[in-house]
Order: structure tokens, then C-alpha cells, then sequence
């Protein structure tokens, strides 16, 4: 199994106009002469922040070749999605329809799903405890047993309800002790609990941006693979909500989103500087701050880690097509059941 990981094009430069020039890509950037070609088959996805404008031309090319484009907010926020005609093996969608319905199934992946995330949040705190002060490492290691308990628990849970209730359980735990994993900047207010919308301090925003730059990198996964990414096993159905973009996100937040927030605060790449503060309380990223996350994110998706389930080293930005390969051959039949990743 290989695929070759190509890369994602971030444009952020507000009024940045973006054209097809045959099969190139050509970028136009406002109050200046500068113009930058990019060959179309090199870019795997293209995201924007903010006001960017794309061509007609551009957007049918992009559907045409499957190319995913993004719309995001500035501050990160997503916002919409083109990813063109529907494409994968329409068995593979009803098979997964299927199993959403039939409730012991639905709950079987959906405890994998939960494992992986707890397992994995725990594997994070685990690791930061090594090198924390006694004081710290033991408030840390106390909170990573709550969720090895949690782990036992969930693996019994026999409702989705139970298992979503598990879930704020494990994540209250874990942000509670994330806070000690953080050295940040000078100017940067010492992280306390998680304040998603909107954030309201510089720690909360970068992991906002980031779990927005993982979202759309899983939900890419799932329609590559051919996988339907608004029907999920532990996240319930709704208008507009990828529920099983969110699903698999799970067990990737702690490993890969926060873990790169984390040394991106704690080796103050990001500093007070990198952050606005906005009218209602709102921080957010600036345009600079942005372009470090966004490069940083890049380097970030060649990181290989070792996959026991397929038995050799998977890039960053890779994980969650395997991810979705290993659902889609439970959906299948091939697999009995859904086997999260772990990193080792």
C-alpha cells in the first residue's frame, strides 16, 4: 500500500487571487508584482483563510481532478467544503450505512474509536510526566490512572450515551492535566481548561487552528478512501456535520494536534506577538502567527510514526488514510473490528 503524500496549499493573504493557468495553479498577490506558478499535480488540497478568491476555472478543475478546496475562517474556524462528484465504491457507503443502523455494530466501533482516543491521551500525558518536577509529574500520572480507568470502564459501555459520556469524562481529565505539559512564551497567560467558541487565550486559539487543520485533513481521508464522512458510529448525525470526520479525529487529537501545539508554545516558535485580541474577547492567531502554525503544520505531516497494525512507519499526513483503509475493510467484512492507531 502506498500513496504518495503530496501537499496542501494554504493561502492566507487576504485578496490573494488564485487562477488556472493550463495545469498550473497561478497566485496573484494584491499591492504588488508578485506571481507564483505551482504545478496542479504536486498540490494534493487547497485551503483558504479568510478573503481569497478563486476562479471558476479553478474550483471545476479542482472538482474534476478531486482536488478538495477548504474555506476557512481567519481565525481558523471551518467554514465550507468543495470536493466534487461523490466518488468510491458506492457497497462500501451503504456497508457503512448499515452498520451505523444496527446498534451493536455502530457500538462496537465506536468503543474502538473511544480507546484510541483515551489510550492515546494518556500516551501523551504518560510521556510529558517523564520529564516534568515531582510535583507536576505526579498530579500528571495521577491524571493518566482516571483514564486508564476510564479505559476499562468505556470498554463495557452498552449505549452511544454512556460511551459520549465517557468521553467528556476522559477529555475534562486530560485538559485538566494538559496545563502542566506548558511552557509558553512570556505574555502568554497560563493555560486552565479548553474554551472552543470563541477561544478566549492564545493556548485555546492554536489548538482550535490546529484541530481545524486536523479536521480537514481526516475528512480528506475518508472521501479518498470512499468512505461517507457524515456518517459516523460515536458522533450522532446532523445537518452539515461530518460525524465520522469527528470520529476519527478522536484518537488523533491528543497525539498529533496537541502535541504539535505543545512544542510549538513550549519552544516559542509562538509567542504573545503571534496572537490578536479581538472585540468580544476572542483571541486568535495573527497573519504571522498563522504562517509559522501553517509551515510548521507541513514539516509536522512528514513525521513518521511507527503503525503496529500494518507493521511499519506511516508519515503524519498519512495516519488518517490508513485509518480509513482499516474502517473501510471492517465495513467490508475483512477485519472484525475497527483497530485504532496507537503510537508506540
Amino acid at each position: 500500500m502506498t500513496t504518495e503524500l503530496l501537499n496542501t496549499l494554504y493561502v492566507q493573504t487576504q485578496g490573494a487571487d488564485l487562477r488556472l493557468d493550463q495545469d498550473a495553479l497561478r497566485v496573484w498577490l494584491p499591492d504588488t508584482e508578485t506571481r507564483r506558478s505551482l504545478p496542479l499535480r504536486r498540490i494534493e488540497s487547497i485551503v483558504v483563510y479568510g478573503h481569497v478568491n478563486l476562479s471558476t476555472e479553478l474550483l471545476a478543475r479542482c472538482a474534476q481532478d478531486a482536488r478538495p478546496v477548504t474555506w476557512m475562517s481567519r481565525s481558523g474556524r471551518f467554514q465550507a467544503r468543495l470536493d466534487g462528484a461523490v466518488r468510491g465504491n458506492v457497497l462500501l457507503r451503504h456497508g457503512q450505512h448499515l452498520l451505523h443502523d444496527r446498534m451493536p455494530p455502530r457500538i462496537a466501533i465506536a468503543r474502538g474509536m473511544l480507546a484510541g482516543k483515551v489510550r492515546n491521551s494518556r500516551w501523551v500525558l504518560l510521556r510529558a510526566a517523564r520529564d516534568a518536577p515531582p510535583g507536576p509529574r505526579e498530579e500528571i500520572r495521577q491524571a493518566a490512572a482516571v483514564l486508564a480507568g476510564i479505559l476499562t470502564s468505556a470498554a463495557k459501555a452498552e449505549t452511544i450515551d454512556d460511551l459520549m459520556g465517557y468521553e467528556g469524562h476522559a477529555a475534562r481529565t486530560y485538559f485538566a492535566a494538559l496545563r502542566l505539559l506548558l511552557r509558553p512564551a512570556p505574555g502568554i497567560p497560563p493555560f486552565t481548561h479548553r474554551v472552543r467558541r470563541p477561544p478566549t487565550d492564545p493556548v485555546n486559539a492554536l489548538l482550535s487552528f490546529s484541530y481545524g487543520l486536523l479536521r480537514g485533513m481526516v475528512h480528506g481521508a475518508a472521501e479518498q478512501v470512499g468512505l461517507d464522512p457524515y456518517i459516523g458510529f460515536l458522533h450522532g448525525i446532523r445537518p452539515a456535520k461530518p460525524a465520522l470526520a469527528l470520529d476519527l479525529m478522536e484518537e488523533f487529537r491528543a497525539p498529533l494536534a496537541d502535541r504539535f501545539a505543545l512544542t510549538l508554545l513550549n519552544r516559542r516558535q509562538l509567542r504573545a506577538e503571534h496572537f490578536d485580541n479581538l472585540a468580544g474577547g476572542a483571541v486568535s492567531l495573527t497573519e504571522d502567527g498563522r504562517k509559522a502554525v501553517l509551515a510548521a503544520w507541513q514539516e509536522w505531516k512528514t513525521e513518521e510514526w511507527e503503525h503496529p497494525v500494518v507493521g511499519r512507519t506511516v508519515p503524519t499526513g498519512l495516519l488518517p488514510v490508513v485509518q480509513c483503509r482499516l474502517l473501510a475493510r471492517h465495513v467490508r467484512g475483512e477485519l472484525p473490528g475497527y483497530l485504532p492507531w496507537n503510537p508506540s
